[in-house]
């Protein structure tokens, strides 16, 4: 019997058809855009139940509202294979299946199960990464990735799948101790590079984030669009700190909204980074415009929840008028019984849309109100938290424009001890400190954005 390129057996099929499994295996954890040959292999011949399966699973990855409908055919194919299909490609299938029919919790314990069964089955830990990672369970994300690296310590990808699972538990130096090691593996492994730069990022290591960074980049050239545009994501919030903001509107421009623009995670990574320039003092000019016009076609979409709440403040900051569609979506999945993540929709997203909204249209006091008291639920959201820290810099700039400079002096007095010389960070502690009195603290802030300025 075949195996997989991580040593799993695979049922009897085409040399096209292995060749095509192999190449979504490793894709996929590789973040490599040969994951999406799967398609072309299926659609060539989708009688190999795992190239069905796994076309599928791809299709949903697309993370759009016609996904759903359009894996179906996929599952349909897989199942009429499924006679010739080995027990770990009948639990993908499962798994597969439960997504479709949105019963995440059902397709998480499939996973979890694939994984305890085969733990060097990478693409399942992946899956269950993804899984985990969008329902904020980040204990999740170490405990799984410690089956495989148990059972595959030579593989540099699952050292990078700890190290992000550390790190999103803060847990800092176990997560450089285990990007490092798979970076001694394989020094272009994307997510132990990406895992290392929240490390550096969180404990305010700006210059060094930005020469790893610039070091590693020659290495990304056969990046999916997402790891791709993510990694230039960080590097552009490196710049940012170090007030290099010329660099950090060029990455934006170039990099990070320049590759997949019809694609989920291109599209909140761009409304992220341009919210963070916008209110880190860089002038954006028409960009917000041009961004609403990709992101209008997502006036209906509640796949995520924490797509929808980024897609929603792009369209609200862009001044269209699919944002109120959008909102009145969020607000339907809030309000729907038969949604499993129901609660997410109505305790998390619900709320959290309506303060955004309302900032992005300059009610900065009744933003302040609303974000506040949603933000201590955030992680319920998924995301990482480098990604959830959007809405607290949301949060921030609503007190500052609504006059309650008392609770921003405490954000920003926090904030320093991750960031401690951040250019925009420092500037509007220095208007802060005025704001209440404080001259000499103020010019305090003011000589540290002089010293840091390139």
């Amino acid at each position: 019997m075949p195996a997989d390129l991580w040593g799993n057996a695979v049922s009897e099929g085409s040399r096209a058809a292995l060749a095509a499994i192999d190449a979504f295996a490793g894709g996929l954890v590789a973040y490599e855009a040969r994951a999406a040959t799967i398609l072309a292999a299926a659609e060539a011949d989708a009688t190999h139940p795992l190239v069905a399966t796994w076309a599928g699973v791809l299709t949903l990855l697309g993370e759009h509202e016609a996904a759903v409908q359009a894996a179906r055919p996929w599952l349909a194919a897989a199942e009429a294979g499924l006679d010739r299909a080995n027990p770990r490609e009948r639990r993908h299938f499962v798994a597969l299946r439960a997504w479709i029919d949105g019963a995440i919790d059902e397709a998480i314990l499939e996973l979890e199960t694939l994984v305890a069964e085969y733990p060097r089955d990478l693409t399942a830990l992946k899956l269950l990464h993804y899984h985990l990672f969008n329902r904020g369970d980040f204990p999740g994300l170490l405990r799984t990735a410690e089956l495989a690296v148990a059972a595959a310590p030579e593989l540099a990808y699952v050292h990078g799948m700890a190290a992000f699972g550390y790190e999103q538990l803060h847990l800092l130096d176990e997560a450089e101790a285990a990007a490092r090691r798979a970076l001694s593996i394989e020094p272009r492994e994307p997510w132990a590079q990406h895992a290392l730069a929240h490390v550096m990022l969180t404990e305010g290591r700006i210059d060094e984030g930005i020469g790893f960074l610039e070091t590693a980049r020659p290495g990304w050239t056969r990046l999916n669009s997402f790891m791709l545009t993510h990694l230039w994501w960080h590097l552009a919030l490196f710049y940012l700190s170090a007030g290099r903001e010329a660099d950090a509107l060029a990455a934006y421009d170039d990099q990070v909204w320049a590759v997949a623009k019809d694609y989920s995670q291109d599209q909140i990574g761009a409304v992220s980074l341009l919210a963070r320039l916008e209110m880190g003092g860089v002038a954006v000019g028409a960009r917000w415009q041009d961004l609403g016009t990709h992101l209008a076609a997502r006036k209906t979409d509640v796949v995520q929840p924490f797509l929808s709440v980024q897609y929603l403040y792009g369209l609200a900051r862009a001044g269209r008028e699919e944002a109120d569609a959008l909102l009145d979506a969020i607000a339907a999945a809030a309000a729907d019984k038969e949604r499993q993540d129901r609660l997410v929709w109505q305790q998390v997203a619900l709320p959290l849309a309506q303060g955004l909204v309302a900032h992005a249209r300059g009610g900065f006091a009744a933003a302040a109100e609303q974000l506040a008291d949603v933000l201590p639920r955030l992680i319920r959201l998924g995301g990482s938290h480098a990604q959830r820290d959007l809405f607290e810099i949301v949060l921030l700039d609503a007190r500052i424009r609504s006059g309650d400079f008392v609770e921003a002096q405490q954000m920003l007095a926090l904030r320093r001890a991750h960031d401690p010389d951040g250019v925009p960070l420092n500037r509007s502690l220095a208007a802060v400190y005025r704001a209440l009195g404080l001259p000499a603290l103020a010019d305090a802030a003011d000589a540290r954005v002089r010293a840091r300025l390139p």
